[in-house]
């Protein structure tokens, strides 16, 4: 069975934004059926948990006596067993895979810095005045990710990893008005969002969240 590891707790503002997420859904997707492992406040830290995850972060997936950490390996792993997520022509393939890049290098940085402005350091000086540089740079990026999507309904032929991982980075911005500004790609991720795999996969991540 495959096991992965998600916090039992985390803010209100962060459900729904905890990379376990794209690795349930791809999980979802492959029809491979998981388990989560909930952390406690603190479990993080342990030298067990970080001889699996060395920066203490989450998921790790573990199967088999196997484990890996990064949600982004881990969700092209199981890409590799689902031809749905990823082609098995060679061409669609490398393009899926690069969109998955170009979702964690080019955009998920901008929208992590304009977060920790906006949410995390809301209030302090620094972020005042860091924040229209933050917010231009995040609009242009998406600006360029519209006019590459264009009228597809995808950023390829079809859905793949790369539409999976794009859509959990467009979620950091849903606290903004920033997607919805942009009615190709606000009407992208909705399209993205409304799979069932994904549907499944948010419940279940949210479901193992404490009541407060």
């Amino acid at each position: 069975m495959i096991t992965v590891t998600a916090f039992k707790w985390v803010p209100p503002f962060a459900r729904g934004l905890v990379r376990d997420l794209r690795v349930r859904w791809a999980l979802e997707e492959a029809g491979l059926p998981y388990q989560s492992r909930l952390l406690e406040q603190g479990d993080q830290k342990s030298a067990e948990y970080r001889a699996q995850q060395p920066f203490g972060q989450v998921p790790v997936f573990e199967e088999d006596g196997f484990q890996m950490f990064e949600s982004g390996a881990i969700v092209l792993h199981v890409g590799e067993r689902s031809e749905s997520l990823l082609p098995r022509d060679p061409a669609q393939r490398a393009r899926a895979v690069t969109w998955v890049f170009a979702a964690l290098n080019t955009l998920e940085p901008l929208f992590g810095a304009l977060f920790d402005v906006d949410v995390f350091s809301a209030g302090e000086e620094w972020a005042k005045l860091h924040r229209p540089e933050a917010e231009a740079r995040v609009r242009g990026r998406l600006g360029e990710l519209a006019a590459a999507l264009g009228d597809r309904e995808y950023l390829d032929a079809r859905f793949t990893v790369g539409d999976l991982v794009m859509t959990t980075v467009l979620r950091e911005l849903d606290y903004s008005p920033l997607v919805k500004n942009e009615p190709r790609l606000a009407a992208y991720q909705a399209r993205c969002e409304a799979r069932p795999a994904f549907q499944r996969a948010l419940a279940a991540h949210l479901g193992d969240f404490e009541n407060p």
